[in-house]
Parts: structure tokens; sequence; C-alpha cells
């Protein structure tokens, strides 16, 4: 479980190439790329494939990059197993010709994986001809390896099909995640230095690729929300994006890392369906001890600004809500405990709640300003600099005042609760709450700067982070690694 606190990302890097955009799939909307090739590739034997990877959803079968042309001749070429294992097979006349899978498995969900897998079939040493590179180093430990020299893969075989987030052989599996990067150089086994390098602070991170593309070679990288899947290699070998929206197309890149819900962290089964590349949570069920669903960046200090849309509420008077609670206030046993909690949390039933707890003292304060309907959008601003951290909350772009009402004003520090977020340098998280016998489902949209739900308006931090429907207050940031490196 890697988490984010005080320092990664926005590190200084060697060439200073940026990637400015990807694309978020939900397995649950169907969501892939495809393209059928109408001429033979360079080579069906060699070739290299480059991509970056943020996962979301873990311990299932999802192909990612693929090609079929029929139930005898496909390439899985790059899958994550149901055991979180890295995976490439090559079928051929209905049985394996090369099947790879690593010891190694991929299961940290704030982390983007660079991953390059090298072909060349035609090497005298077959082993030679199968190499797999993760964030540059060449994986060496295998639980599986089959190798077929002078193999022949369908990757773009003129007639077949290949397809990005979803194995296209039988239109499953599908990739739940986010994507960027995507290079498919033809007819040349590269090395992952042609794609990246490491930084001054011994980070492996994007390098722009010079090189050519060969015949059938392709180029993706997402640059904005309407060019879906157009190829940049200068080839002309565009994809259909299907099930994709605007939203779809995000700023969270290896060069600038998003925080999202954390399904690592310790929660209770009440939470369910995280979605929309671990932006979206519901909950569903009865926790008396505070369930809870943590995020993956989770600062000591600075000052940070987030959104979350309601998108389904049923009940009315329990105290499932939105939370912010010192981490070291998650338990292995999968709840908030009672005495040693501390944090903030805030009702989303029609009956408008503020609870600040310490220990097992809570501070209720209630007021219809606070309550929220479907469609309303909750801000919060988080103050980690103060002596006492600081917690601002609003409702549709007004903040609100401790006895609820509007006048608050993060960039003025007027309207805020004081909370003990930070005791021992834990550093605060962000997720849902649901307890006090809550029974009825909900469901919400956490926006850190990545928004899966459409945007009416469009507002950036002063560092031009994030894309917000509301104002982001001066002095406060987006929860991302570059102003996480600048600011917390």
């Amino acid at each position: 479980m890697s988490l984010f606190t005080t320092a990664g990302g926005g590190a200084t890097q060697a060439t200073g190439y940026e990637v400015s955009n990807s694309i978020r799939l939900n397995d649950n909307d169907s969501q892939y790329l495809y393209r059928t090739f109408d001429s033979e590739p360079t080579s069906r034997r060699t070739f290299t494939a480059s991509l970056w990877v943020k996962r979301s959803n873990l311990g299932f079968n999802t192909t990612f990059f693929n090609a079929s042309t029929t139930n005898n001749f496909y390439d899985q070429a790059l899958m994550f197993d149901s055991n979180d294992n890295l995976r490439t097979i090559n079928v051929a006349s209905g049985s394996d010709a090369i099947q790879v899978i690593t010891n190694r498995k991929f299961r940290d969900v704030s982390a983007w994986y660079h991953i390059v897998l090298a072909v060349d079939t035609t090497e005298a040493a077959v082993a030679d001809g199968v190499k797999f590179y993760i964030n540059g180093v060449q994986e060496t430990s295998f639980g599986t390896t089959t190798y077929t020299q002078n193999a022949t893969y369908e990757l773009g075989r003129n007639g077949s099909t290949t397809a990005i987030g979803r194995q296209q052989l039988n239109g499953t599996q599908y990739f739940d995640g986010y994507m960027a990067e995507i290079n498919y150089v033809d007819g040349q086994q590269l090395a992952p230095t042609d794609f990246g390098e490491t930084n001054n602070n011994g980070v492996w991170i994007p390098k722009e690729y010079e090189g050519t593309y060969g015949t059938n070679g392709f180029f993706l990288k997402f640059a904005d929300s309407s060019d879906g899947g157009v190829d940049s290699s200068g080839n002309g070998n565009d994809f259909t994006a299907t099930n994709l929206t605007a939203q779809d197309n995000t700023t969270d890149t290896p060069t600038n890392n998003f925080c999202t819900l954390n399904p690592l962290v310790p929660h209770n089964s009440i939470f369910a369906a995280e979605t929309e590349g671990n932006t979206g949570l519901s909950s569903s069920g009865v926790e008396l001890n505070g369930g809870y669903m943590g995020a993956t960046i989770m600062p000591t200090s600075g000052k940070w600004y987030f959104e979350v849309k309601i998108v389904s509420i049923t009940n009315s008077t329990d105290r499932t809500g939105i939370a912010i609670p010192r981490f070291d206030s998650v338990t292995g046993d999968d709840h908030i405990e009672g005495g040693d909690y501390a944090g903030f949390s805030v009702s989303t039933g029609t009956v408008g709640r503020v609870f600040v707890t310490e220990g097992s003292s809570t501070t209720e304060t209630d007021n219809s300003d606070y309550a929220f309907s479907d469609d309303d959008i909750a801000i919060f601003a988080v103050d980690m600099d103060a002596s006492t951290p600081r917690v601002y909350v609003g409702k549709n772009g007004t903040w609100y005042t401790t006895s609820a009402g509007s006048g608050g004003n993060p960039a003025s520090d007027t309207g805020y609760f004081e909370v003990n977020l930070s005791t021992g340098g834990s550093g605060f998280s962000v997720g849902a709450r649901h307890s006090a016998g809550a029974s009825a489902a909900q469901s919400y949209l956490y926006n850190f700067g990545n928004p899966a739900f459409s945007i009416s308006s469009g507002n950036s931090d002063a560092n031009g982070y994030g894309n917000f429907e509301y104002a982001v207050p001066s002095g406060y940031y987006a929860l991302c690694t570059k102003n996480l490196a600048e600011y917390g």
C-alpha cells in the first residue's frame, strides 16, 4: 500500500517532458478503444509496446493491450490476472506459443506503472525474445514461461482488431483505471530508455519517444477530450473510442499524479463499487463503529481543496457522509475506532449535521445549511499549516460558518472548524464515513481535481492544476503530486 504524505511526485525531470492527459476507463461502463488494421505490419515477430497505467480495481482478470483474428489466433499481449500478476500470451492454432507470467504482483493503486513489452521472437535465445520492463527495470522472476521461436503475433495484422482496455476476442476483461502514453512500435524491439528516464531524485519518469513507428505503429496521447483515440505517430492509425465521454479524459498523469480513493486502506464491507478510477464510491448496510474509506494522498502540511458531488442519498438523519479523519484513526479491523478517532465529518442526509471528534468526545453542530440533496456539491478546504488544523465546509459554492449560514471564507480564515488531524505527523485522509446505524445506500463522486462528473464552469488552482466546479480559495491547492512537492 503505497501512499503519498509530505513528498512524492513533481520532482526535477531530466528532459522536462510532461504528460498532459490520460484516459480513465471504468469497467462497469464497458469502455475501450479499438482499431482493425487493413495492411500488413512491418513485422509480426518484432515489436515494442510501451504504456503507463494506474490501476483502480484489483483481483480480477483485466486485459488492456491485445488483438484477435479468430478464436484460435489471438494475443493477450498485456493483462493483469486475478492474482494481480502481469502476463503476456500469444495463441496460435489454439495453443499457447508464448506465455510469460510474473511472480511480482501489481497492487499499488496510488502509483503509475511504466510497462514495456519488447518482443523479437527471432532471437536465437528464445527467452530474450520476450522482455518485460517495469519502471525501467527488466523483470526476471517468472512463475510461468512458454516460448516459441519465430512465433507470430496478431497485433497489427491485416484484418486483426487491436483493442486497448478490454479483451477483444470475447468482449470481456475490461480494464479499470488510467492509461497514458501508449506507444506501439512496429518492427523494433526497444529498450525502456527510449520511453523513460531517471530523474534527479532517482524516480523513473516519461521521456518523449523520438524514433520511428513502422507501418502499423501508433502513439495515443489523449491530447484533449475531443481526440479520443487519435494516433499522434504520423501514421494515421486512429482508434475508435467506445463508451468514453469528455470526463474520461483527465489530467491525472505519470508527471502529475492526482489523489483518488484507496481501496487498500482498511475499510468496512459497507463500502462497495469503487468506480470511475477510484473517484466514485457507494455505501450501504449498517456499521456502528464508523466504517471508512480513505485516499491515496495524506498531507501533513499545506492547504488543500476538493469537492464531492452527491449522486444519491436515501437516508435522512443518520451520520452517513463525508469524512476527513486523521489517518492513524483508521484501524485494521475496518472501521474508525471510537476511542482513537480524530477527525471531521459532515452528514449528507436531509438533516444537516457536522461532527468534530477527538477520542470519545464529539461536538455536533446541527443546521439545515449542512444538509445535502442529490446533485449538490460539497466543497471542502483543509488548512494543515495552522497550529491546529482547520476544516472549512460549504455547499454549491457557498462557504458556511461553524454555526452554519453563509460567511465562511478559507482565504480570510473565517468560519473554520478546528480539528486534530496532525498529531504525530500522521496527516489527514479524505473519504467517506458510514456510521450510527445508517442502513440506506449513498453514492458520491469525489473531485480532487480530476472529476468524473461534468463541470459547467471550470476552475483550477493558482498553479493551474485541477478542474473544479467552484473557485479554489486563494492559497489552497488541488491534491496532486506537483502541488504536494511544493506545498506539502
